[in-house]
């Protein structure tokens, strides 16, 4: 009897966690079917499959890229770049999705942004040193597939307004310490948009508060791209006035 009324339990619980599963929402739109969010991309991936341009760039990140194409339209619509970046996303659901997402899209570069979500909890606590293995993991994935990668600083933060109290200042700081060791260790270009951001107590210095969250202006989606002879490059504008130089083909 007891046998009967355990699988009776069981079966319940399959049947009521199946039925509601679509209705549990993980961070950055995700599911406990689709937790990385998969399906976001997907018919977009599967037009651009069919579409060989061996100048294209991948832009990989969270709420911050994904806003870059309304922020700034003509930089995606007029260059081979795509924009791949989903708000709210941890650093373990771009892993996840970085191979349909990215490496078959068969670019010829990607630029990575993730870590403020993850400091941010999201989904969940996770170590800084674990954020920062996704990110190399990403990376590496990359380059095993001939792509070149270019990995960009977690931006300054003094507090989340979705996620206040973690004291996040220090916890960007290691963070981007290690993704810098990493690059110049492996010889990949680390984009160090933090230095030029941060304000005197480690905040960002140009931060606009909504209800919804962060709005940034005068930010890294303000990136131009001039041509260089047959070469494309991104001239990035950094706030103290200094400009960086990267080449994407």
């Amino acid at each position: 009897m007891r046998s009967h009324n355990l699988t009776f339990v069981l079966l319940f619980i399959s049947i009521m966690i199946t039925g509601n599963a679509q209705d549990v929402h993980i961070a950055g739109g995700g599911t406990l079917m689709d937790w990385a969010n998969l399906k976001f991309y997907q018919e977009s991936n599967e037009d651009l499959k069919k579409l060989n341009d061996p100048k294209r760039v991948v832009f990989m990140g969270n709420s911050i890229t994904q806003q870059w194409s309304v922020f700034n339209k003509d930089f995606f619509s007029n260059n081979p770049f795509v924009n791949r970046g989903i708000g709210g996303q941890t650093s373990p659901q771009m892993l996840v999705r970085f191979k349909p997402d990215v490496v078959k899209l068969n670019p010829k570069s990607v630029v990575i942004m993730a870590g403020t979500n993850d400091i941010a909890r999201n989904s969940g606590p996770i170590a800084i040193e674990n954020t920062a293995e996704n990110i190399i993991s990403m990376a590496e994935i990359a380059t095993a597939n001939g792509i070149t990668v270019y990995i960009c600083s977690t931006l300054p933060a003094i507090d989340f307004l979705w996620s206040p109290g973690l004291k996040p200042a220090a916890k960007v700081i290691k963070l981007n310490n290690i993704l810098k060791k990493y690059c110049i260790e492996k010889g990949i270009t680390y984009v160090d948009y933090y230095t030029s951001m941060v304000d005197s107590e480690g905040g960002f210095n140009s931060i606009l508060p909504r209800e919804s969250g962060l709005v940034m202006r005068g930010d890294i989606r303000n990136m131009k791209t001039i041509q260089v002879g047959e070469e494309v490059n991104l001239l990035v504008a950094k706030n103290n006035g200094q400009l960086q130089l990267i080449k994407i083909n």
